[in-house]
């Protein structure tokens, strides 16, 4: 048994076969399209979500609540007595807030045990990414307090950059104004944005053109990364059922960069929701935000 067990949730997006061969904890948030509503052992295949999506069937999300959250932890709580919860970013969610009474109600029914909530300021992949950081160290025999420590230390250097195909969804999401979403469609605008350093979804420039967004994805990695070049073992791409276009992405990397291993995966629904079909997102490792 390790030490610790870590924890995650489906806003990290990552491949449901990597959850399982790294025993990660998970938690589950809901959502409603179509008038049904998704939840843990109840879920629509994804594919099926976006499918939805492009024919006009708008969904709703919602967090793991308190008394959600405090269940999960007593579930895993009879694996292990330590455990390390990776939440989904403050700026985009109550669900940290949550997680903090949860863990509190459950280490004083529980007394000897320990939870550590860190707040990822992180969305997709990108939490993802700090989990998979976070279980090399785990795999290295660092301790619960060292890969917290490190995983704190490292959250202003795990960037985001993504694009989307369809500026509606932003603007249902208040990212966007209505007119700016009628205009950028018409013509052809793909915002560029990025997480910022209080885990905000924030717009930071604009191009026309789908393949030219997703070059930009690229050019700003290059900016990006400055000496945390040698850190990028490994590269994380998420996308809104659009993988030829990640793919793309991830060959303008190898052929940039000359980095070799990716993981590349599907946007979730929770995220998925707010983004929509077409989104591409890239994370890695790199000087700032």
């Amino acid at each position: 048994m390790c030490d610790f067990k870590i924890i995650t949730n489906t806003t990290a997006d990552l491949p449901l076969s990597y959850i399982k061969e790294n025993h990660l904890g998970l938690m589950v948030f809901n959502y409603t399209i179509n008038d049904e509503t998704y939840t843990r052992g109840n879920e629509l295949d994804w594919k099926d979500f976006y499918a939805l999506m492009r024919e006009g069937h708008m969904p709703t999300t919602s967090q793991v609540n308190p008394e959600e959250c405090r269940e999960y932890f007593e579930e895993y709580l009879k694996e292990n007595d330590h455990l390390l919860y990776l939440s989904f970013s403050s700026g985009l969610s109550g669900s940290y807030g949550n997680a903090c009474i949860a863990a509190d109600m459950a280490m004083e029914a529980h007394p000897g045990c320990k939870i550590e909530i860190i707040d990822s300021k992180c969305a997709s992949m990108g939490e993802g990414l700090l989990v998979h950081k976070a279980v090399q160290m785990q795999k290295a025999g660092k301790s619960m307090e060292e890969t917290a420590a490190w995983v704190r230390e490292n959250i202003p250097h795990l960037v985001h950059i993504f694009t989307v195909d369809d500026l509606n969804h932003l603007y249902r999401g208040g990212r966007v104004s209505r007119t700016a979403a009628v205009i950028g469609s018409v013509v052809g605008i793909k915002p560029i944005l990025h997480v910022d350093d209080e885990g905000r979804l924030i717009p930071i420039h604009k191009v026309r053109g789908r393949k030219k967004s997703l070059n930009n994805l690229v050019d700003y990695m290059e900016e990006k990364m400055g000496k945390y070049k040698d850190s990028n073992d490994i590269i994380f791409i998420s996308h809104g059922d659009a993988l030829e276009d990640a793919e793309f992405v991830r060959n303008e990397v190898q052929k940039r960069f000359g980095i070799s291993a990716f993981m590349i995966n599907h946007i979730g629904p929770t995220i998925g929701a707010h983004s929509g079909p077409g989104t591409i997102a890239l994370f890695f490792m790199g000087e700032s935000r």
